[in-house]
């Protein structure tokens, strides 16, 4: 097997990669934006946009490199619905829609508790059983047209090979309808009226089926090309590193999402109230998570300018005292409710992205310390290559920081599925913990400000 071809959408981005079987690296990317339509009955996602994309740009692969299995992953927090025929029976919903709040109440008398799921109750529609529950109240005969529910990586696994599945990962990703420990559903879905609606649960890693023979003709593959079940995408970061783990140690998947993930770590009590949660990885196990929209939060500062950041910058912010504090996004993270603040505005565009660099690994660190993280923490995505915020993290992880050799974590562990077990990627082999009495001081000033908020660190 040469080349795998990766589905890999995130909430911000949806995108083809072809990743090389003996390097591990991409080798093509191609990528569209994930934009939602605001239209009724509800704002959703363009999944026939979005097939097309896949489509053409298989075929382009195929012409060029050549591909020899397909795998896919998305993000969390999504399902189809699908009807006797196949089609969709509701558009695909955004999660970010305000809708389920309207029936928040009578919602959280048919959820489970947080400890059978380790699923917390978030806002919006964050719990994929919050979302399935208001658009059954929404449209009351919505229930009688579902024959299949697939969670959203499967679905373009059903599309490109017209076998059905769920995956643990995507069940297990706060739905509120997975129980980790028993890897079973949960009450919830009984309760909705949706039991066996659901397509089968799978792990990750074993192969839904093969191309679709229309699908072959269209793109040139071989009729015989197998596709993956597929992954949830934090999930899919986290993957290469579970072969053959020795020792604890974290993975922290960063993009839209920073989601912090402790394999092997501390036995500490989970709070539901500081987005702390209990994911399921490709094996099937329960993992101790904490996440923050740590994307969205860049964006949201850096709209208001960005600049190059110079030593003089960095001094200034220290000197000064310029910080930001929690949340720029309040909805969720460690500090769901807080308005952010700066201690002292930034004078420079190069100041702001300093100390939003710092901000960004200190909410790291914290969301580390809420899952009992040990050992090595292992960075990929975006901010892996955001100088700043690395050296911040490496001075207050003394077990040490290394960053994913890989572009893009989701898409080799996708592919990884395909490949089967492998020596895990290399990493970037310098230990990037440094002793830094500054950084250190920072972190107290910071975590200082934060008490003196009333705010527990």
């Amino acid at each position: 097997m040469r080349h795998v071809a990766v589905i890999d959408i995130g909430k911000t981005n949806a995108k083809l990669a072809l990743v090389d079987a003996a390097t591990l690296q991409e080798v093509a990317v191609v990528t569209r934006p994930n934009r939602v339509q605001i239209a009724p009955p509800w704002p959703h996602f363009d999944l026939s946009g979005h097939w097309e994309f896949f489509l053409h740009h298989l075929t382009a692969f195929q012409t060029t490199h050549g591909v020899d299995a397909i795998s896919v992953t998305t993000h969390g927090a999504s399902a189809v619905l699908l009807d006797q025929a196949g089609e969709l029976a509701a558009p695909m919903l955004d999660y970010e829609h305000d809708g389920p709040h309207a029936v928040a109440t009578e919602y959280d008398a048919l959820r489970p508790d947080f400890v059978q799921t380790g699923s917390p109750r978030l806002a919006r529609g964050m719990n994929l059983g919050a979302q399935l529950h208001w658009m059954l109240s929404t449209q009351p005969d919505l229930r009688m047209r579902i024959a299949h529910i697939l969670t959203y990586p499967q679905y373009w696994g059903w599309r490109l090979t017209g076998e059905m599945a769920c995956d643990v990962t995507s069940l297990g990703c706060h739905t509120d309808l997975w129980d980790p420990w028993r890897g079973e559903f949960s009450a919830l879905v009984d309760r909705l009226g949706l039991t066996g609606k659901f397509a089968p649960p799978r792990r990750p890693d074993t192969q839904l089926g093969v191309l679709r023979r229309d699908i072959a003709d269209r793109t040139g593959l071989p009729p015989m090309t197998p596709v993956t079940v597929g992954i949830h995408d934090s999930n899919a970061s986290l993957y290469p590193y579970l072969v053959g783990a020795r020792g604890p140690f974290s993975v922290v998947s960063t993009g839209t999402w920073v989601v912090c993930m402790a394999v092997q770590g501390a036995t500490v009590p989970l709070d539901p109230a500081r987005d702390v949660l209990v994911n399921v990885n490709a094996l099937g196990q329960a993992v101790p998570s904490a996440r923050f929209m740590g994307g969205r939060e860049f964006d949201l500062i850096t709209a208001q300018g960005t600049g190059p950041v110079s030593d003089t910058d960095r001094a200034a912010v220290l000197a000064q005292g310029i910080a930001l504090l929690p949340a720029v996004e309040p909805n969720f993270g460690p500090f769901r409710g807080r308005q952010m603040r700066w201690t002292i505005p930034p004078e420079t565009p190069g100041q702001r992205m300093v100390a939003l660099a710092w901000y960004l690994a200190l909410m790291t660190r914290t969301c580390l310390d809420l899952i009992g993280a040990r050992g090595p923490v292992i960075v990929e995505g975006p901010f892996a290559r955001n100088v700043d915020y690395l050296d911040m993290l490496g001075a207050i992880c003394p077990q040490g920081v290394r960053i994913a050799l890989s572009a893009t974590g989701t898409s080799v562990g996708a592919a990884l599925l395909a490949l089967g077990p492998q020596t895990p990627p290399e990493t970037d082999i310098p230990n990037l913990s440094t002793v830094s009495p500054v950084l250190a001081a920072y972190r107290k000033s910071w975590t200082k400000h934060l008490i003196g908020q009333g705010v527990v660190p």
